[in-house]
């Protein structure tokens, strides 16, 4: 716990001092100013994760990395120091004690969280070996060809390496997912606060309540590097977000259009989250109707500043923009995975997450799948929510027919129109998951959103209808239910955490963080390198260096590893 500890400290400081820098860039350009620090922290992982990326394209991730941001970190916390301190005092102070005493308290238990519990399969099967490339080399040719996973190049993986601190510890921390579920669990508290949250509509309660549930599953396996976690909780911090501008009638250009570029940053974590830039919608209609050219340009350079990196990695490591996509096929280089592979992974993962163990199977019909799908790889609590999706399709249409047949143009009208946009995004995300590859770790986020979000729209319409004393005492009725309802829901969930925390509690995990898996390997030299593999299985953890789950032909493009390979056809 103390190494987690010590290392989520490192990451706000320099998040937070990385955000604030980029607050005064848009201050200058857009006269908005951020005034939430977790949205400046937010901003400051993103520019982080770009860098990291950056780096890693001439360099290791390592301690020079790290010596480049905190110099840069130092000159911002030195030139700021006033503004910076007027910012933390004023939000500090603002939080009433009960705040405050739950904030650390819940601080302590994700650190616990974080500092043990299970090591998902593929973190000791790719993710942690993933992570000590880019620690060890810069980013290395045709990776891909000795383990196709390696090609899948999420930008997460970058991040935990920056943060990692190997060089310093001599061991891979990876707690960046469990800071990250800390993120959003601020965003979440929000909903136990009855005087503080806004009145005028229960959507964003409802997606904290969705950001939460999904907080409650995730707590026993955050301690696993996975890309799968980071991007639902991006996802919900970038949704809760934009649902508390819009709640608040904000319309400056400005924070939906960082909130888009967080977009963007959500999909070099997960390609599959792409439609999330449905959202693009509207910054650009403020914008551009507005002509606020310069600001547009702006933003537009965050976005593909964001996403370069990412995709001159994925070119890199597979040689395709996209991986894997290899019907996107624009560069003739020497290392490029085999086509024909490549399409053989994007098909496993599909069929995999149809529960289907044959990728020849990946263009069965919908109605082929579905049922036994539905039945057999969802818990009883993911068919609910699923057949509650399905509800929710023709629901958002009648809305959304209401809607602009009725023109409403004042604000209220405005917001149930940004809400629907929002309502828009995650049907098309959560329809994206369900007929491409919808294992459930892939969705949880869309599923929880669109059920959440069409409740809280239909609760607001129902609330609106009343008159206004009746409108006053159902306001009232339905803050008591849902007061009752989340905290009878919550201590359930309490007394599960602390029975997980009391199973938990017998780990040597209090002052290092719970390692990866070790497991019992085989060697064999190609060009000079010994190469590991298990002796049983396919997991390898983190410990050996390099390792892929099983004896391949290892072709060398130089007299180094850090040369790349080229594929296996290729002599």
């Amino acid at each position: 716990m103390v190494s987690v500890l010590f290392n989520w400290f490192y990451i706000a400081v320099t998040a937070f001092l990385t955000g604030f820098a980029l607050r005064a860039s848009v201050h200058r350009i857009s006269g908005y100013r951020m005034t939430d620090v977790s949205s400046i922290v937010g901003t400051g992982l993103v520019a982080v994760t770009v860098y990291a990326q950056f780096f890693s394209l001439f360099y290791r991730v390592g301690a020079a990395a790290n010596l480049v941001l905190t110099a840069a970190c130092l000159v911002t916390a030195v030139a700021g120091r006033r503004q910076i301190a007027e910012l933390l005092r004023e939000t500090w102070s603002g939080k009433r004690m009960l705040w405050k005493i739950v904030l650390v308290l819940s601080a302590a238990v994700w650190c616990f969280c974080t500092s043990r519990g299970y090591m998902h399969y593929d973190s000791d099967l790719y993710h942690a070996q993933s992570i000590r490339w880019i620690e060890e080399y810069r980013a290395v040719k045709g990776l891909g060809n000795i383990h196709v996973r390696f090609a899948y190049n999420s930008s997460f993986f970058a991040l935990s390496a920056l943060y990692s601190m190997k060089f310093l510890t001599g061991r891979s921390l990876h707690a960046v997912n469990g800071f990250m579920a800390f993120l959003l669990w601020t965003q979440v508290l929000s909903v136990f606060d009855v005087h503080g949250r806004s009145k005028k509509t229960v959507v964003t309660d409802l997606a904290r309540l969705g950001a939460f549930y999904y907080l409650t599953v995730i707590y026993s396996d955050i301690v696993a590097p996975a890309s799968d976690y980071a991007i639902m909780c991006v996802v919900f911090f970038i949704i809760i977000k934009w649902l508390e501008l819009l709640e608040r009638g904000e319309e400056a250009a400005a924070p939906y259009a960082l909130l888009c570029v967080a977009g963007v940053y959500a999909v070099t974590l997960k390609l599959t989250a792409g439609l999330i830039l449905i959202l693009l919608a509207r910054p650009v209609s403020m914008l551009v109707m507005r002509r606020r050219w310069k600001e547009t340009v702006f933003y537009l350079g965050l976005g593909i500043v964001t996403v370069v990196p990412w995709l001159a990695r994925t070119v890199i490591l597979s040689g395709y923009l996209l991986y894997p996509f290899p019907a996107l096929d624009l560069f003739d280089v020497d290392w490029k995975i085999p086509a024909a592979e490549a399409a053989l992974d994007a098909a496993e993962i599909r069929t995999w997450g149809r529960g289907i163990n044959n990728a020849a199977l990946v263009d069965l019909p919908v109605s082929a799948w579905f049922g036994e799908w539905f039945q057999e790889m969802l818990p009883a609590v993911g068919k609910a929510l699923v057949a509650a999706d399905a509800v929710c399709l023709p629901i958002f249409v009648i809305l959304l027919v209401r809607q602009f047949h009725r023109a409403d143009r004042t604000p209220a009208g405005r917001l149930r129109t940004g809400q629907l946009l929002v309502l828009a995004t995650v049907l098309a995300s959560y329809g994206f998951w369900q007929f491409s590859a919808p294992l459930l770790r892939y969705g949880y986020a869309y599923i929880l959103l669109v059920v959440m979000i069409t409740s809280g729209i239909l609760c607001d319409y129902l609330i609106k209808s009343f008159d206004k004393r009746q409108k006053k005492d159902m306001i009232r009725k339905t803050v008591v239910f849902g007061m009752v309802v989340l905290w009878g829901f919550s201590a359930v969930k309490l007394v599960s955490l602390a029975r997980y925390m009391y199973g938990e509690s017998g780990k040597k995990a209090y002052v290092w963080q719970q390692d990866y898996g070790r497991y019992a390997l085989e060697r064999y030299e190609a060009g000079g390198v010994t190469f590991y593999y298990p002796a049983d299985g396919d997991r390898t953890g983190y410990d050996h260096f390099p390792s892929i789950p099983r004896q391949v032909p290892v072709l060398f493009r130089g007299d180094s590893v850090g040369d790349g390979f080229y594929p296996k056809s290729e002599n």
